[in-house]
C-alpha cells in the first residue's frame, strides 16, 4: 500500500491498493475541508482500506493546518471511533 495524496484537480484524496485506487471526495471552505464520500474498490472491502484513507486524509489536512468535517457516514463513524483527531475537527 502507498500513502495517500491529495489530488487537488479532482477534490479528493486517494489510495492506491493493488491497482486500484479507493478515493475520498472532499469539499474545501474557508473553514474546513469536509470529506463527503469514501469509495473503496469492491474487491478491496472490509480489509481497513477506508479507515486508512482516512487516517491519511487526515493527516494531510492536519499537516496543512487545516480543520476536517465529516460529510459522510464513514467518516462520521471513523471520527467517533478515533478520539484522537478531535483536534481538527471543525
Amino acid at each position: 500500500m502507498t500513502s495517500v495524496r491529495d489530488n487537488k484537480a479532482k477534490s479528493r484524496f486517494e489510495l492506491d491498493i493493488d491497482g486500484n485506487i479507493a478515493f475520498a471526495n472532499y469539499r474545501a471552505t474557508p473553514l474546513a475541508v469536509i470529506i463527503t464520500h469514501t469509495e473503496t474498490p469492491a474487491a478491496q472491502s472490509r480489509r481497513g482500506i477506508g479507515s486508512e484513507l482516512v487516517k491519511g486524509a487526515l493527516e494531510l489536512i492536519r499537516g496543512e493546518g487545516r480543520k476536517a468535517a465529516a460529510g459522510c457516514s464513514f467518516v462520521a463513524d471513523y471520527l467517533r471511533d478515533h478520539p484522537e483527531n478531535r483536534d481538527i475537527m471543525a
